[in-house]
């Protein structure tokens, strides 16, 4: 008779604990960083590949290769270390950049381009594991989908843009950077 109510005192008090961690949320909140943020591209100089291999006199100029480091001479597809194609973040059509540029309005209500899209961020993966998401200001945000060969500790990372010049216009700048783990 004791241990029976002991039990139905027990489970309000239970059912109190599951239904705040439920409401709370048990996600990390966001952190903000200042940090060291550098520009890559797709290109043969940011991602040391050539076209063309040795072994086939250089005639097989539609491959690509890695030119240096403990990889070299594999083929290149361009993926990330997660295995995914980098990608450089998109405002949306849903997004305050709509309301800056107005002009893009009308390319935007393609169906690629009403939401937004998140860019590549390349970090140190002790510290950022994959699926880490990260608003860095003048860039939008990205996910950290790749591990740079210079990217090492926790103050630096690397981001994504389509092309040479929008990396080389980026350059190195150090900025405010809010984390959000997975």
């Amino acid at each position: 008779m004791v241990s029976q109510n002991m039990n139905r005192s027990r489970s309000p008090l239970l059912l109190i604990l599951v239904i705040s961690l439920l409401a709370g949320g048990c996600a990390k909140q966001p952190v903000k960083r200042m940090m060291e943020t550098t520009a890559y591209c797709g290109c043969s100089s940011c991602c040391s590949w050539e076209r063309g291999s040795w072994t086939y006199l250089k005639l097989d100029f539609w491959n690509r290769y890695v030119s240096a480091g403990s990889d070299r001479g594999r083929y290149y597809d361009g993926k990330t270390s997660a295995g995914t194609y980098p990608d450089e973040p998109q405002p949306g059509l849903l997004s305050t950049d709509s309301l800056y540029h107005p002009w893009m309005i009308p390319f935007r209500i393609l169906p690629w381009y009403i939401l937004p899209d998140d860019g590549t961020i390349a970090a140190d993966t002790k510290y950022y594991p994959f699926g880490t998401r990260m608003y860095v200001p003048g860039y939008g945000w990205g996910v950290v989908e790749d591990r740079g060969g210079a990217i090492k500790g926790k103050n630096r990372i690397d981001l994504y843009f389509d092309s040479h010049s929008d990396a080389l216009q980026w350059g190195r700048r150090k900025v405010p950077v809010t984390i959000e783990y997975p």
